[in-house]
């Protein structure tokens, strides 16, 4: 069984996810501000048709476009950063016969999809000028939910997949939890409620550029982690490392060699 210095993977998460967001801040930057600006642009102009009057604003545009998106990234990046890198500690060794690298991808992979795609899909991001303000904190709340929903259906697929391979084998149980995965998350896109809040003169186009946009910097993130970490992690743990047998972690300092 291997020694692994959790410590150590942590920070190599947190550094791995800061490094991640960097990368997914220029996408967010460079990709998704034209299509805020624009949505922003729409909202203001239908409600200057309708007189409705204008707060002041709190906090400038600019400075949302740069240093409040900067730090909600990069803050994001540091913390599933670092949330991945427990994941990975776990599964390394316990998931099958993957290196550190393959494990490092594998779990960023599984990430995208269970965090980000999957609830993406019943709830996708809306730009400004969409959406009912009066059901912000409900669909807020449902898309939290379907995040945790599509995780523990994950989880619970891994474990269910991993009992099946001893009787089914591995292919046949790899297929058979990723099958009943669906299937779960199909139920739940039945049965939590859906909104359809996009305003018929709102143009398609810019509407699916923008949505486009925010999993292009979901992918970008996880994408740059996945292959950050795991060069980080095959320098730091030894040769062989996975391989198909469970890795122990132990605290900084303790069995690290």
């Amino acid at each position: 069984m291997n020694s692994v210095p959790i410590r150590a993977l942590l920070v190599r998460g947190m550094i791995a996810g800061l490094l991640a967001g960097a990368l997914a801040l220029a996408v967010a930057y460079f990709l998704g501000e034209s299509h805020v600006d624009a949505a922003i642009a729409l909202e203001e102009s239908h409600a200057h048709t309708h007189t409705h009057e204008h707060g002041e604003e709190l906090v400038s545009r600019t400075m949302q476009a740069t240093g409040g998106l900067a730090t909600g990234v990069l803050v994001f990046g540091v913390a599933v950063g670092g949330i991945a890198a427990l994941v990975f500690c776990y599964a390394l060794g316990r998931i099958g016969a993957f290196g550190p690298r393959a494990t490092a991808a594998l779990v960023a992979g599984a990430a995208l999809l269970t965090v980000y795609v999957v609830p993406f899909l019943k709830y996708p991001a809306n730009p400004p000028a969409v959406g009912d303000p009066d059901t912000i904190g409900q669909r807020t709340g449902l898309f939290f939910l379907m995040i945790a929903l599509s995780v523990l259906l994950a989880v619970a697929a891994v474990l269910g997949g991993r009992r099946l391979a001893q009787r089914l084998g591995n292919w046949n149980a790899t297929v058979a939890a990723g099958a009943g995965y669906v299937l779960a998350i199909g139920l739940a896109y039945a049965f939590l409620p859906s909104f359809d809040e996009v305003g018929a003169d709102f143009p398609a186009t810019l509407l699916w550029r923008f949505r486009l946009s925010t999993l292009a910097v979901q992918a970008t993130l996880w994408t740059a982690f996945g292959l950050v970490f795991g060069y980080l992690t095959e320098r730091l743990l030894p040769a062989g490392a996975g391989g198909g047998t469970a890795v122990r972690p132990v605290p900084h300092g303790v069995g690290a060699g």
